[in-house]
């Protein structure tokens, strides 16, 4: 009887530790895996908008404020930045919470609404919002003093005034607090988020609203551009403008903001954002050029040219177009040191199976090179059925020659890699070929290549072709 109670004692004592272990299991915290899952697969997406001011193209080459210090996180990662467009910031919070995505890297004010679902990084800069109105239609005639009679300078007298601004934006949030300040009305209208604050002040400038709210910065870039708008009207205390992770990826918040207080204090950063802040002048340049891509579509002055041979060969002219900005940034003069010309660097040896044709002509230039790509695409077509593949070594042999890419074929195959793959197989083998090992290997018909350039190359097109994608239908 007596060892019956001790096993019992034993067991119920053996019970409660099991149940204590069970309960600090859950009281742990779970583990914040977001920054090393964006290390293994060698990639962080970040979401922006697209604006004359943070990712844009301009004549071919992508550009902005939100572009650049990408950039620079992608050094600081050591993993590969990719850039989703997305017009609506209700839309990028989805995908951040859902996962499609990492980082939104956008010009977002810091509130404490905001942070109770959201984690803010350390702010990039500080502005103030401020009233977009208009300027009287005779104000070049008239005085200072009497245009600043006819303009709100007290947001007091905003009363019963309409005013629009993008929804579930900051500007709707502080006019609404800004109502109830002056213990008035304010008819504040929330245009769809798509719409962009510039699309806001654009109509102001042209008389279709009366009046918007923006940053004081973003503000100031448009009076440079709509010279009829007056932007001096503060309706806010200075704020904070950050970039935002999901709410429980602190891991990535910490590296990120490790990195922002490190880049804050170099001259490079002041750099970027003089850029794309204060050099108004060249705001007002990108915003009037028809090579402005958000705004017409257009990538460079030889469009025309692109399209009509890429639609004769069955290609993408937005592929073609990627092609040329890599090879020469649509510079119809660029020689190389191994003497290929023009906007698509050919070489002259090349131009002469074609024809007779001026290489440092744009039009002979393009269609050359689009049909020598098109002769590359019959080539792999018989080897490699899926397309998507096949772009990738039509592409390397444009760069290197296709012997070099057969060689990494037969590579792959013999090493039991998929000799019909680029990535992560045929890729492999032909960065192999500057090892003597490799290139002396019986399969191998083309000697030596110092190949990584080749590589670089496949990726700068695509990546140049995804940004085109992402601004042109």
């Amino acid at each position: 009887m007596q060892l019956n109670k001790f096993k019992i004692i034993s067991i119920f004592i053996l019970l409660l530790v099991i149940l204590a272990s069970c309960e600090a299991k859950k009281q742990q915290p779970v583990e914040d895996s977001s920054l090393k899952k964006i290390i293994k697969k060698n990639k962080i997406v970040a979401m922006t908008g697209y604006n004359a001011y943070s990712y844009f193209i301009y004549k071919g080459k992508t550009m902005g404020y939100e572009y650049e210090l990408l950039q620079r996180l992608e050094k600081h990662l050591g993993v590969k930045v990719e850039i989703k467009v997305v017009k609506r910031l209700d839309k990028m919070i989805e995908m951040l919470n859902s996962g499609e995505g990492d980082l939104i890297a956008s010009n977002i004010t810091v509130t404490n609404e905001r942070k109770k679902s959201l984690d803010f990084t350390t702010h990039l800069n500080k502005t103030k919002q401020v009233l977009v109105q208009r300027l009287p239609k005779d104000w070049r005639k008239k005085t200072l003093h009497n245009i600043d009679k006819l303009l709100i300078k007290d947001p007091i007298n905003l009363e019963n005034k309409t005013v629009y601004v993008r929804s579930s934006s900051a500007y709707a949030t502080r006019l609404k607090n800004l109502a109830n300040e002056i213990g008035s009305e304010i008819n504040i209208v929330e245009a769809d988020d798509s719409v962009s604050t510039e699309d806001l002040i654009r109509q102001v400038a042209e008389g279709k609203i009366d009046y918007t709210i923006s940053d004081k910065n973003i503000a100031e870039l448009n009076k440079a551009f709509f010279d009829n708008i007056d932007v001096e009207t503060a309706i806010s205390f200075t704020q904070k403008i950050a970039w935002v992770v999901k709410k429980e990826n602190k891991e990535l918040l910490n590296k990120i903001n490790e990195w922002i207080d490190k880049l804050k204090k170099t001259k490079d950063f002041h750099v970027i954002y003089d850029r794309y802040y204060k050099q108004r002048r060249y705001y007002k340049y990108r915003r009037r050029s028809q090579y402005f891509l958000t705004k017409n579509g257009k990538i460079s002055p030889y469009d025309n040219f692109v399209k009509k041979y890429a639609e004769k060969n069955n290609f993408d002219w937005r592929l073609i177009s990627s092609v040329i900005y890599v090879e020469s940034g649509f510079d119809p003069t660029v020689k190389s040191w191994a003497g290929a010309i023009g906007l698509m660097q050919l070489l002259p040896e090349t131009a002469k199976s074609y024809g007779e044709f001026d290489l440092t002509n744009p039009e002979d230039n393009i269609m050359v090179g689009v049909e020598y790509l098109s002769w590359l695409d019959k080539y792999w077509a018989k080897k490699i059925v899926n397309e998507t593949e096949r772009t990738n070594f039509i592409l390397a042999s444009y760069n290197i020659g296709f012997g070099h890419i057969d060689d990494a074929q037969r590579l792959a195959e013999k090493y039991g890699a998929d000799q019909n793959v680029w990535k992560n197989n045929v890729e492999n083998y032909l960065l192999k070929k500057s090892n003597p090992v490799f290139y002396n290997d019986d399969v191998v018909r083309n000697g030596y290549c110092n190949c990584i350039e080749t590589i670089n190359y496949v990726n700068d097109v695509h990546q140049k072709y995804e940004q085109y994608k992402q601004f042109i239908d």
